[in-house]
């Protein structure tokens, strides 16, 4: 632990640089799951929202943001988990989505909106255009609706022959 206090605004600094564990390229502030940090007389409130109910990621994303808090000087430091709104894919800023292209991954499109009135019932897998990340053409399958994570597809791309991920829309 530091022996000097940081500075006023220093603890958002260092939590944005916490990384996703899951997504090393991108930080919990790429990834739009860090939503807000206090400070008060030397104690951190660290608010972040999960990528979707039962993420398995949460537990190391709060180790990571304590430690390195506790590592800037910081000796009280609690992570609190808030559920609404739900998170969404939009969320990811532009540096995130730029970051997950370089790194191979699709980022995702726009996520759906809510219409008003009843949900249609579809039994099938909603089609995503999807471009590849590393040649750009649009004509890309999916191989598996699920990828490393939950949160990911697996897809192949019919023009270059190459497999990649895809962040899906949430």
């Amino acid at each position: 632990m530091s022996a000097a206090r940081p500075g006023a605004g220093a603890a958002r600094a260092v939590a944005e640089t916490v990384r996703d564990p899951e997504l090393p390229m991108l930080t919990l502030a790429d990834l739009g799951v860090l939503r807000a940090v206090s400070e008060v007389d030397g104690r951190v409130v660290v608010s972040i929202t999960p990528t979707y109910t039962g993420c398995p990621a949460m537990d190391a994303m709060r180790d990571d943001l304590v430690n390195a808090l506790e590592r800037a000087g910081y000796p009280e430091v609690e992570v609190r988990t808030v559920l609404r709104p739900a998170w969404s894919s939009d969320w990811i800023s532009a540096e995130g989505r730029r970051k997950l292209a370089a790194a191979g991954i699709a980022p995702p499109g726009p996520a759906p909106r809510p219409v008003p009135g009843p949900i249609p019932l579809t039994l099938g897998v909603p089609e995503r255009r999807v471009a590849c990340p590393r040649c750009g053409a649009a004509e890309t399958e999916t191989t598996s609706e699920f990828g490393s994570t939950a949160c990911k597809s697996l897809r192949r791309c019919r023009s270059c022959g190459e497999p990649f991920e895809h962040v899906k829309e949430i």
